[in-house]
């Protein structure tokens, strides 16, 4: 009979950093060594596990949402894109591997060094020229993007997984740099759980923080008339928006 602590122990997820929202632990361990490992690229497995050592590996995308955005980006023939917010980058590989060979990410991101914790994984996965790195907050690079026409339109998919309480200041300037019927992945849009929790509900500062501006990014892109919206409880949530005007 197992011991309180064995029992304990099984139902700590064995990924670190994992933010699932599936109810059973066992069953999205299941979900990753039935589909997601076997099938993990070598390098992505590689930089996985380098950052789990990271002290802030919980910002890192699941390997599952990795998987996933890189079956999207084959699915949609994505050959332009965009990451904002990079932290080692794991999607950012992912995304790397699924476009071809021309295909090219802008990837911005404040901590220069996270990113390149990762690099030597990138570059020797043979998918480092595809990637232009921009150190920095992201907004004032897209005000510069958007003043210049020839950017509008020219994303094929865009992924956010960055600062919370600028959500929606990106997607006001977003919206106009994919083009009609392109993609837009925002990330964490669950946000642990918390959406739904009481407001007395015991959560943790940074999570009790952002989630009012997850909140209001859920409402705005829900009424937004120039994207249909489908938000998928992977990972910590991923809310993809097409635009469609």
């Amino acid at each position: 009979m197992a011991t309180n602590g064995e029992q304990k122990q099984e139902s700590r997820h064995q990924e670190v950093g994992h933010k699932s929202l599936l109810q059973s632990d066992a069953l999205y361990q299941y979900i990753l060594e039935t589909s997601v490992y076997p099938r993990e690229p070598e390098a992505m497995k590689e930089l996985r596990e380098l950052t789990a050592k990271h002290p802030w590996n919980i910002m890192t995308t699941s390997a599952d949402e990795g998987q996933f955005l890189n079956m999207l980006l084959k699915l949609i023939n994505a050959k332009n894109t965009m990451e904002i917010g990079v932290y080692t980058g794991y999607s950012l590989l992912a995304t790397a591997l699924a476009i071809p060979e021309d295909g090219k990410i802008l990837a911005m991101d404040i901590n220069r060094e996270n990113y390149e914790l990762g690099l030597p994984v990138i570059e020797k996965a043979g998918v480092a020229h595809k990637i232009e790195f921009k150190e920095g907050p992201a907004l004032p690079v897209l005000d510069q993007m958007v003043e210049d026409k020839k950017n509008h339109g020219a994303y094929d998919f865009i992924f956010v997984d960055a600062d919370k309480d600028n959500y929606l200041n990106y997607h006001k300037r977003l919206i106009d740099l994919v083009k009609v019927g392109g993609l837009i992945g925002y990330d964490n849009t669950l946000w642990n759980g918390s959406v739904v929790a009481p407001p007395d509900a015991p959560l943790r500062k940074y999570v009790r923080y952002y989630r009012d501006f997850v909140l209001e990014l859920n409402k705005a892109l829900a009424a937004d008339p120039r994207i249909e919206i489908c938000m998928l409880p992977v990972g910590d949530g991923i809310t993809l928006c097409r635009r469609v005007s």
